[in-house]
């Protein structure tokens, strides 16, 4: 079957890039350390109604496309049937050439779906619509089956302290499936301090959870380290920092204990107590990790739910989020040096939605890069509006030229979705598109093994051992 759209040397502009490709990237597993799968969906293997379930359902991505094209928000997050909804994707996919879902669009249905003879619009959308729906009635594309699929061989999901991770057990139980599951400590909800009602009642379900009475600021401490450890029981390895801009405010001990005693009392917190407290916890969270060896990651400069009108018709996370304008630099330093002082500098992938932060944040975590570890302070890959060839590229290339590209750990998905994997490929393709191309440049010596080892392993061998997982197969 010839492709009509993205053909095998998609984004391999030379033959050392194809090769590269070929020989050391394309069979590599899947190894995604970040992700927003839904932990319930992996333990009982979810089948898929439609491709409006697997595909258009969640994704905020798509939403913020199909309104800036003009589609009702009806079609994107109403009452329309699912069959209306994917049309209109449908009618939405031809208006945004040169975005990357576009291509994204096209390789989820090239893989695992085997739609590779056309590109995706109104007039093939209801062949599309029954060929995928009609196989993902099959076992082969149910949640598991799909990530089986997609060679991926571990994922880690994103977790709060409180939540049970049974899920997690019943994946780790099932000796048959293959793929672990593995959780991600994110404690956002045990900083957030700006709402005295939210936080009391976080705290009284983190005290269910640790199976403590919460009385005051160090068994609220108790508690954290409490689930952390369960955590670590149960083969997490990294935590996550979904925050704004860094805390990093001077604080006393004696002095976020106070400001516990009050918010518990149900009083207010002001602007500095807030940020003084955060401060703290963001210390303890990165003690903890070190002590442990996990990996530490920091997802910075997001001004989230900026259209009041949607969010307070359908909540977060619908696609009204930007890129923030917050100073990153200075308070990051800080709080990195202070615990590099301290011993607790646990291994770091820092963020930033905003790319012109790349730069920035490269130089920063050069300082505290210390010889224990390979790449011990990582520059996290393009993120969010930046996993496109654009924005991969540049943080690639900043990378490369103020650090070493080579202890790189790759890329992740980020990602809700299932058929998401393809960002993987993606990369992949990318990344061997800028290698072979500096070789064909000479920039680089015509040594395929050397530079297709640094391949390999930024696509999955310096994941598999950074981290610190077990059970992972060998690179390839």
């Amino acid at each position: 079957m010839a492709d009509v759209f993205m053909t095998e040397d998609f984004l391999l502009e030379s033959d050392a890039a194809r090769e590269l490709y070929q020989r050391f990237a394309q069979d590599q597993p899947i190894l995604d350390y970040h992700c927003h799968l839904p932990p319930q969906q992996v333990a009982e293997d979810y089948r898929f109604e439609n491709m409006t379930d697997i595909w258009l359902a969640g994704d905020h991505y798509k939403w913020r496309l199909m309104r800036a094209c003009g589609v009702p928000e009806r079609y994107c997050t109403g009452d329309a049937s699912d069959w209306e909804k994917f049309l209109k994707w449908a009618g939405t996919v031809p208006k945004i050439l040169r975005n990357p879902l576009y291509h994204w669009t096209h390789m989820e249905l090239k893989t695992p779906f085997g739609i590779r003879d056309r590109l995706f619009n109104t007039q093939t959308a209801e062949g599309i619509w029954q060929e995928c729906n009609a196989k993902l009635a099959e076992p082969a594309f149910s949640a598991r089956g799909i990530m089986q699929r997609m060679n991926v061989v571990l994922v880690c999901t994103t977790d709060d302290p409180a939540d049970s991770l049974e899920h997690h057990a019943a994946v780790a139980a099932d000796e048959g499936f293959g793929v672990q599951m593995l959780p991600t400590f994110r404690p956002d909800k045990a900083m957030a301090v700006e709402s005295t009602e939210t936080f009391n009642a976080y705290v009284d379900r983190l005290a269910e959870a640790a199976d403590l009475h919460i009385a005051d600021y160090k068994v609220f401490l108790d508690a954290i380290r409490s689930r952390h450890d369960f955590f670590h029981a149960m083969g997490c390895r990294l935590s996550d920092h979904g925050i704004e801009h860094v805390y990093a405010d001077d604080y006393t001990d004696s002095g976020v204990a106070t400001s516990f005693a009050k918010i518990r009392g149900g009083q207010e917190l002001g602007p500095d107590e807030v940020a003084r407290f955060k401060s703290a916890m963001l210390f303890e969270f990165a003690v903890l990790d070190a002590e442990k060896g996990w990996t530490q990651q920091f997802h910075m400069n997001v001004f989230r739910n900026n259209c009041s009108r949607l969010h307070r018709q359908l909540g977060p996370d619908v696609g009204c989020d930007s890129m923030g304008d917050c100073t990153l630099g200075r308070p990051l330093v800080k709080l990195f040096d202070r615990l590099d002082r301290d011993g607790s500098l646990a291994k770091t992938i820092v963020y930033s939605l905003n790319p012109g932060d790349n730069a920035l944040l490269a130089t920063a975590i050069g300082n505290f890069q210390d010889g224990s570890v390979p790449g011990k302070m990582q520059l996290g890959s393009g993120w969010w509006f930046n996993d496109q060839l654009y924005g991969m590229t540049e943080q690639m290339e900043v990378l490369s030229n103020v650090g070493v590209l080579s202890t790189f750990v790759g890329m992740l998905t980020d990602s809700r979705s299932f058929l998401s994997y393809t960002r993987h490929d993606y990369f992949r393709r990318l990344l061997c598109n800028i290698l072979g191309t500096d070789i064909e440049r000479g920039l680089l010596p015509r040594d395929l093994g050397l530079v297709g080892g640094v391949v390999a392993d930024i696509c999955y061998g310096n994941a598999a051992r950074f981290f610190g997982f077990e059970g992972l197969p060998e690179a390839k």
